[in-house]
């Protein structure tokens, strides 16, 4: 690890990667590399969960394609100096922002999409400059391998290299020190990330989950509503860090939401053979759903096998916020139903609780959903719709509080690998002396008018 990071910072510090045609040759052969390997990425991708290509495609490897493509287009206009108004007190003279890359950037990848959530924050990387070093999770060990074998025969591992590995190695990685670290996963495996990198005041991203609500306010178009929720739910079988956790509903709407949501599964097939659905990552995983069940509040589903890793979608009814279910992520297929007759207490609720990273609100109410967005902190959402604001690259993607540290996407990502140097440049035409002795009380009046 230490030759590897010495290598990356000898290379950086070459300048090679703040040239903007190497970053744009880099981000092309990048983008090359996934539309060759693409059979090669969805073999590996349905060897670890059975995700289809169709799955693999839209979802992981087409965004990461946008990322580069959208990177190509503007590193340049992203990498210009920047003019910004100067102060009277500093006249003449101009000012302007320089962006620079940080450095030797590590970027640590989470299991559920392993493409997308570790090769995204890559181009981010790239594109702003910097060399990478990438751990992606080894928990899906077939797309671990395959990222590792595609990019370590086709890059530099003095610019861009993949670290293959568990715990010991991110726990060697994380001993080194870098500048930025990038990391997708768990609150508590974040906290560690966190503590490593405050050993060397390094800065950090960390992109990590929640208890996402999903409100839903009135029967206008509950169709649409619950169509457009379930598929959201049970996409990648609920392993979707913005996946809608559970849904808050008006008592009077529960029924019709019941018979609508269960309606909508079947006619889904959600199942593996008809290539719109997955297994669960791990066995452990499939025990750690199970527990979160009572059978008394399942509505429907309920089933699990951990020898294949299936477990299918499931609804659960009569759900309270101290029941088991709703004290962790559920990160899996179970979707609990809360009733309630007072929008005020169930906003106070998640209030107390810990920041979500998504929101989700359904309904034709401007007043309600406006008291919602003003009311409660979450990273990002939608109204009447959930997970589709993650593609548009427009838009910061992030948590706030323990559901994340900053944010990334688009340009975003660019500033999030990126220092923004700050430079005055004064002209030697003339000289005032207002700053210089003597201290006068003409020069103080001077000065307290330029403050006015």
């Amino acid at each position: 690890m230490k030759e590897l990071i010495r290598k990356q910072r000898e290379f950086f510090d070459s300048n090679q990667t703040k040239d903007i045609d190497f970053r744009i040759v880099q981000l092309k052969k990048f983008k090359n590399l996934l539309k060759d390997t693409t059979k090669k990425l969805n073999t590996a991708i349905f060897d670890d969960f059975r995700k289809s290509a169709f799955d693999t495609i839209t979802c992981e490897i087409s965004m990461i394609q946008a990322e580069i493509d959208l990177a190509i287009k503007k590193v340049k206009t992203w990498s210009k100096r920047k003019r910004v108004k100067t102060d009277l007190l500093n006249f003449p003279g101009k000012s302007y922002i320089i962006p620079e890359p940080l450095g030797v950037s590590l970027i640590i990848g989470a299991w559920n999409y392993p493409y997308f959530i570790s090769l995204a924050p890559v181009v981010a990387a790239l594109a702003a400059g910097n060399t990478v070093v990438l751990k992606p999770s080894e928990l899906p060990a077939s797309t671990s391998r395959v990222m590792a074998e595609i990019i370590n025969n086709s890059f530099d591992p003095s610019y861009f290299t993949v670290v293959q590995g568990g715990i010991a190695e991110t726990e060697a990685l994380l001993s080194e020190r870098f500048d930025k670290i990038f990391f997708t996963g768990s609150t508590t495996v974040g906290r560690i990330v966190y503590q490593a990198a405050a050993k060397h005041l390094t800065p950090v991203t960390l992109e990590m989950g929640g208890k996402n609500p999903a409100f839903i306010l009135d029967s206008t178009s509950i169709k649409i509503y619950v169509k457009r929720l379930i598929w959201a739910k049970f996409l990648n079988a609920g392993q979707t860090c913005i996946a809608p956790d559970y849904v808050l509903i008006p008592r009077q709407l529960k029924k019709q939401f019941i018979e609508a949501a269960i309606k909508e599964i079947k006619c889904q097939h959600f199942s593996i053979e008809n290539h719109n659905y997955v297994q669960i990552i791990t066995e452990k995983h499939i025990e750690r759903l199970s527990r979160l069940l009572e059978k008394e509040k399942i509505v429907f589903g309920g089933s699990y096998n951990q020898q294949s890793r299936i477990f299918e979608p499931t609804i659960m009814d009569n759900v309270t916020f101290d029941d088991p279910v709703m004290q962790e992520e559920i990160f899996g297929p179970i979707l609990p139903l809360i009733t309630f007759d007072s929008l005020d207490s169930v906003i106070k609720e998640i209030k107390s609780r810990q920041k979500p990273l998504a929101c989700y609100i359904f309904t034709s109410n401007r007043e309600l959903k406006d008291k919602i967005l003003d009311e409660i902190s979450f990273g990002g959402g939608a109204v009447n719709d959930a997970l589709m604001h993650i593609a548009n690259l427009n838009m910061p993607f992030g948590g706030v509080g323990e559901s994340g540290i900053g944010s990334y996407h688009g340009e975003f990502g660019f500033k999030t690998f990126s220092h923004y140097k700050s430079i005055f440049e004064k002209s030697l035409l003339f000289e005032s002396d207002l700053k210089y002795y003597p201290r006068t009380d003409f020069k103080l009046k001077l000065i307290k008018m330029m403050f006015k």
